[in-house]
């Protein structure tokens, strides 16, 4: 083992290793902080440039994108309220209402902090457990994943407050949305309106912008909020370690959801951040502050999305099972050099292996000095005059909308779906329920008519298997309970009224 990262070290730690790598950590920084241009189309972007590379190079290159975009997503999730990545979905709720209260420079800090700290965490997890916890992905089949995905849809309640009739519609809303495209089993298409742009469905990223980017400009132009009152109170100040010390439950929690979602195909860390989220909440001895610029709401999602970035890889190199579009791209990367995931990876071609868990940890240092070197530059940008902020963020927002396919569709899609989400914030919906719908739609409907199929119609299916019996009652639990807890909170403040009128 030891000869082996003896080895993986000798070829990270040259001159051209670390060069490649930490061009890949600022182009993932940068990508990830673009709206339309997430880690994985920027992984995409390098792919041709590997070509020629040595085999273990090209991948330390992908793997420091693919860091660097974690961070780079969060940036414009606190800076703007636009998540640059999905995973990002979750930090926009209190990293966006810190930078309001001027306290922009402690929100990134813990960013940057806990994801360094989670994405190195990660590598520890990747080395030493790779084969045994890849045996926990084994066990997933379409009953499980359709638990999990009800699981995150029950996260909703928590994040709706007393309006849970308006949270279950906005959900719903992201539900029908997630539908639109070809079946996935019969090939039919659904709510398409007879043309061809919808076939493959909503664009998440393109939604995801257009919810909530475009809506908060528009909300912005509509109100005239005073955006004077709070210009040149933006600190660049990082977080205490009194600070960073309060925060240790969320970064274990953001740990342990990351690992789970790493190792299940398809998740690439939005998931993991939502239920980061509301377990940081509910353990959290302040729960009344998140939604409102909780350091807690910041550090549990993004530790989970650094996270991710290792534990990914491990069905990844165990099995050639990709965890995330981006280990996705790692997989075409190590086809197109020749290189066969799995058992026999680590016996075969042990250098390319542990260089990349060699270079992995080095790129988590070098986003870690990257990211600190951009804070100052970053809010910078976002504090200059508010009418050329805006039309410089819608700019940047529709050429990134066209850059995910090459087409003008995607540019409507989320004009169109800005004005959707400015009417719903008119009325008091909540779209990050819908976004939530959005992101889990095709997860659980895919996986109820799997299961369905195999068990020829019959729901129990889903009561006979350990796992999934699990999630579902965690399910109904993070359900029942804000509305438990709001009942218990209505009832003392009426006996406590009583009391006073007596």
């Amino acid at each position: 083992m030891l000869e082996h990262f003896a080895l993986g070290a000798q070829i990270a730690l040259q001159p051209l290793s670390l060069l490649m790598m930490l061009l890949g950590v600022a182009w993932g920084i940068i990508g990830g902080a673009l709206p339309g241009i997430s880690g994985s189309i920027a992984m995409a972007l390098l792919l041709p440039l590997t070509f020629g590379m040595n085999p273990a190079v090209a991948l330390m290159m992908l793997a420091g994108v693919y860091i660097g975009a974690m961070y780079g997503g969060s940036i414009t999730a606190i800076l703007i309220r636009t998540p640059g990545t999905p995973g990002a979905a979750a930090t926009v709720i209190d990293g966006y209402e810190l930078h309001k209260k001027g306290l922009s420079g402690k929100a990134l800090g813990v960013s940057l902090i806990t994801g360094t700290v989670g994405g190195i965490v990660s590598v520890f997890i990747l080395v030493g457990l790779a084969v045994p916890l890849s045996k926990l992905a084994l066990a997933f089949g379409p009953p499980e994943y359709f638990a999990l995905g009800v699981f995150g849809l029950a996260l909703i309640s928590s994040f709706v407050g007393r309006d849970l009739l308006k949270g279950a519609i906005s959900g719903l809303l992201g539900l029908i949305l997630a539908t639109a495209g070809t079946d996935p089993f019969s090939g039919t298409p659904r709510f398409t309106f007879g043309g061809t742009d919808l076939l493959t469905g909503v664009e998440l990223v393109a939604g995801m912008i257009g919810l909530f980017a475009v809506s908060e400009m528009f909300q912005q132009i509509a109100e005239s909020e005073a955006w004077a009152v709070i210009k040149g109170k933006f600190s660049t100040d990082l977080p205490t370690w009194v600070e960073l010390i309060r925060l240790k439950t969320a970064m274990v929690i953001g740990i342990v959801m990351g690992t789970i979602e790493g190792l299940l195909p398809g998740g690439g860390g939005a998931i993991a951040a939502f239920i980061s989220y509301n377990e940081a909440k509910r353990w959290s001895k302040t729960p009344e502050e998140f939604g409102h610029g909780s350091l807690e709401g910041v550090a549990a999602p993004e530790t989970a999305n650094n996270v991710v970035t290792g534990t990914a890889m491990i069905p990844l190199l165990t099995f050639g099972i990709p965890g995330s579009n981006s280990a996705a791209i790692m997989l075409a990367a190590m086809l197109l050099h020749g290189i066969s995931p799995g058992p026999q990876l680590f016996e075969r071609t042990p250098q390319i292996v542990y260089g990349l868990f060699v270079g992995m940890f080095v790129a988590n240092i070098m986003m870690l000095v990257l990211g600190y070197l951009s804070l100052r530059p970053a809010i910078a940008i976002v504090n200059i005059k508010r009418p050329l902020l805006l039309a410089s963020i819608l700019a940047l927002v529709l050429v990134g909308a066209y850059s995910i396919s090459n087409r003008m569709f995607e540019v409507w899609v989320v004009l169109g779906t800005g004005l959707l989400g400015y009417g719903m914030r008119r009325f008091g919906f909540n779209i990050l329920a819908m976004v939530l719908g959005l992101v889990l739609g095709f997860l659980v409907e895919v996986n109820l008519r799997r299961s369905l199929l195999i068990s020829l119609g019959n729901p129990w299916v889903f009561f006979t298997r350990p796992i999934s019996v699990a999630l579902l009652t965690f399910a109904l639990f993070t359900l029942l309970w804000p509305i438990i807890r709001q009942a218990r909170e209505d009832r003392r403040a009426k006996a406590l009224q009583t009391v006073q009128a007596s």
